[in-house]
């Protein structure tokens, strides 16, 4: 089976598999079958899911730091809050995946596909926007202000 140009030998079946708060560090999930799966809160640190098929599957703050993403298919997976530092999603295809409030720092993300992608700011890069936009618009007061009394 070829996943974004990968062949990929099917693993395990886990399509629709309730795994809320599992344990998975380190569990080698190569092609496996993740459908719509409920990963919430699972902890997949440096799991290695290559290929791995994890379309619309549910990783609500499950944490994902190191894990081997490669060629993986997360298309419109919801992965609010969830921890993807330093992950490899090298060619991943993230097409309308929830990444709310994810981390992805350190996350290799060179040939993903995001497009459609939900990255919404947390509320406190709105609070940091809304600070610098603020102190510009007091320099353009300054400015105006100095213009008018010359």
């Amino acid at each position: 089976m070829l996943i974004n140009g990968y062949e990929i030998k099917p693993r395990a079946n886990l399509e629709g598999a309730y795994l809320q708060g599992a344990y998975l560090e380190g569990a080698n999930l190569e092609g496996a079958n993740l459908e719509d799966a409920n990963l919430m809160g699972a902890n997949l640190e440096d799991a290695y899911l290559m290929g791995a098929n994890l379309e619309g599957a549910y990783l609500m703050g499950a944490n994902l730091q190191g894990a081997y993403l490669q060629g993986a298919y997360l298309q419109g997976a919801y992965l609010e809050g969830a921890n993807l530092e330093d992950a490899n999603l090298r060619d991943a295809y993230l097409r309308g995946a929830y990444l709310k409030g994810a981390n992805l720092w350190g996350a290799y993300l060179k040939g993903a596909d995001v497009t459609a992608t939900i990255l919404e700011k947390t509320e406190d890069d709105k609070d940091l926007k809304i600070k610098e936009l603020e102190e510009e618009l007091k320099k353009y007061k300054d400015t105006l202000k100095a213009l008018i009394d010359t």
